[in-house]
């Protein structure tokens, strides 16, 4: 008597999770939920982070709270091990932003957040513009 191999079944396989395209450090997730608790920002918005035409290097960088957009990517940034922070991006300017990394200062020679962006070419020499 013969016995049919029955073939096995195939494992569903999940695509790992891609890497948010901006990353916050644990200063600037720390500082955007200070200023979110101050400023009592409502929950249905989140951190939009993106680029505008303009500033001496010929795009600027935007930083904001605002509501989602048609064209968003939409990804929670953890940071520290405080609460997951919404981050909005147009979907057009990943291709900018991809693999930047925000981060705040707060000392003598500067104060603000401080994009630092591998895709540009060229900064002007406050740091706020960028070519890419």
């Amino acid at each position: 008597m013969s016995t049919l191999a029955t073939p096995a079944l195939a494992e569903p396989t999940t695509a790992p999770a891609l890497p948010p395209p901006v990353r916050l450090t644990d200063r600037a997730a720390a500082e955007v939920r200070r200023i979110v608790a101050n400023k009592q920002i409502p929950a249905e918005y989140g951190l939009r982070v993106g680029v505008k035409g303009g500033g001496c290097s010929g795009m600027s960088y935007v930083l904001g709270f605002d509501k989602r957009r048609d064209h968003d990517l939409d990804f929670e940034i953890a940071g520290d091990s405080g609460e997951p922070i919404t981050v909005f991006m147009d979907k057009r300017h990943g291709l900018y932003l991809m693999g930047t990394t925000v981060d705040y200062h707060d000392g003598l020679d500067a104060r603000g957040f401080v994009f630092e962006n591998p895709n540009a070419t060229q900064t002007c020499g406050c740091g706020s513009s960028f070519a890419a």
